[in-house]
């Protein structure tokens, strides 16, 4: 490996499909088997690929300067922790949420990107392609390595112990695969949800019901739909709309329902039509859902601000109990399988501090430049 005037050279050893790249490609299939070492297999052909700092991105067959590509990151990433870059010290450290602008997608597995309002040159990223693989060979691995632990043990192997856990097992499935989302940055742009999320318990229906008491003209919670018979003193469409359990599975099998769920053998659910009967009266929808409802959520028709209620600190072997424990536990395991997703995360530490730290929020993102989807607008 070399350095010279802003480039960084570096040796490979690649397979014979494989072609020599302007960026820096590593030896990698997707089509490849997964080691046990997560690394890509090779062979012994030699390679030599030249990193270019100010190459911009290629838009077509000719250089487009005013056309720019921004993305939005949705995991971690350390090049000095890579051994697959060909240069670490080509690479460019970034965090979940940070923006990067493309500047060259020339090559398969290493794109040339800058951070946002970031001095200095570009540097490589792993492409999407490249880190999907990646990750899926982890999660391989890790999955055959908990067949040896359980085989070792003799015992059989207990699937998803943790309840939340099994609980969303499905949808931490169909997330796993995160890297980047193409963003754009508008100077106003009007956020039509405010979607809590949280572990159960760690007050976001207190925080829903405090704002809306408090500006009920600008906030609304969606009636939600049962299959209850109505109370003597019950109003249908007051706390509650009243419908059968055959229009309700209807409805269900068309789906008009954003979330829904069975208790003491009756049916509740959240309609869409209800949250969209918000919007077109002016105001703010405030849902706290569980986390699968973003896959219908994160749309321009919903254009929602995700707010995630952390769990408080734990600060003193009493707050060590364990109420406190799985709160923090649930807490964890929504920021690790969603954490991509938030807006802002507030701590609550304190429900009053986080109310008004969520106002303040609010105000902000509907009078300040805000980076959005391009999905969304597009």
């Amino acid at each position: 490996m070399s350095e010279s005037s802003g480039g960084c050279m570096a040796l490979r050893h690649t397979p014979h499909h494989f072609r020599a790249s302007p960026v820096g490609a590593i030896p990698f299939s997707p089509h490849a088997t997964c080691h046990t070492d997560a690394t890509p297999p090779s062979h012994h052909t030699l390679a030599i690929f030249f990193f270019r700092p100010h190459a911009h991105y290629d838009h077509g067959k000719e250089h487009d300067f005013t056309h720019r590509i921004f993305v939005r990151a949705q995991f971690d990433y350390d090049p000095l922790d890579d051994d697959l870059i060909p240069c670490a010290q080509a690479g460019i450290a970034f965090k979940t949420g940070d923006i990067l602008q493309i500047i060259s997608k020339d090559d398969h597995n290493w794109w040339q990107a800058r951070k946002d309002n970031a001095a200095g040159s570009a540097g490589l990223i792993p492409s999407p392609e490249l880190q999907e693989w990646r990750t899926a060979c982890l999660a391989m691995e890790k999955s055959k390595q908990e067949q040896v632990n359980c085989s070792i043990f003799g015992r059989k192997k207990k699937q998803y112990k943790d309840k939340y856990l099994a609980k969303h097992n499905a949808v931490f499935d169909q997330l796993d695969l995160v890297t980047y989302e193409e963003v754009v940055k508008l100077p106003l742009f009007q956020r039509k949800t405010l979607v809590l999320l949280g572990a159960h318990g760690v007050g976001r229906r207190h925080i829903k019901n405090t704002l809306i008491a408090k500006n009920p003209d600008k906030y609304a919670y969606p009636i939600p739909h049962t299959t209850r018979p109505p109370r003597s003193d019950e109003e249908n469409g007051r706390n509650y709309y009243f419908v059968s359990h055959d229009e309700m599975m209807a409805d269900i099998a068309a789906n008009e329902y954003l979330e829904y769920g069975t208790h003491e053998d009756a049916m509740y659910g959240t309609k869409l039509e209800t949250i969209r009967k918000i919007h077109q009266d002016g105001r703010m929808a405030i849902l706290d859902v569980e986390p699968q409802a973003l896959k219908v959520l994160r749309t321009a028709e919903f254009a929602p601000y995700v707010v995630f209620i952390a769990a408080p600190v734990l600060q003193n072997l009493a707050d060590y109990d364990g109420s406190l424990e799985r709160l923090a536990k649930e807490s964890d395991l929504l920021r690790q399988a969603y954490g991509h997703f938030f807006d802002l995360t507030i701590v609550n530490n304190d429900i009053e501090e986080t109310i008004a730290s969520l106002e303040q929020a609010i105000d902000r993102v509907h009078t300040t430049p805000q980076w959005i989807p391009v999905s969304w607008v597009y």
